[in-house]
């Protein structure tokens, strides 16, 4: 009986298949789209073509980082200390792109 309830206060909650099928399908159709934007001569010569493709692949990591990595049904603990990196990781990454945009190099 003890172990039943050792067990059961280890359970976590998981997706379940028809929610796999969902996310795998979103996934694809997300995928399908940045390809076919590339494609395009026009939107590749825009200026929105990256920031289209980098919101596509924004998108797509946190799909994959809450469903498959189970990270939507974690503690809010480890929430924390993956957005939290991630949110300090971004913010420099754009404080270099402001500090480093104008700079040619060559």
């Amino acid at each position: 009986m003890s172990s039943d309830r050792a067990h059961a206060d280890h359970a976590h909650e998981h997706p379940t298949w028809k929610q796999y099928k969902w996310v795998a399908l979103w996934l694809t159709l997300i995928t399908i789209v940045e390809v076919w934007a590339y494609y395009i001569p026009s939107l590749v010569a825009s200026k929105g073509f990256v920031p289209a493709l980098l919101a596509m692949s924004a998108i797509k990591f946190s799909i994959v980082v809450l469903f498959y990595m189970h990270l939507k049904y974690d503690h809010k603990l480890f929430k924390a200390l993956f957005v939290g990196p991630l949110f300090i990781a971004a913010c420099t990454l754009v404080a270099f792109l402001f500090l480093f945009g104008n700079v040619r190099i060559g």
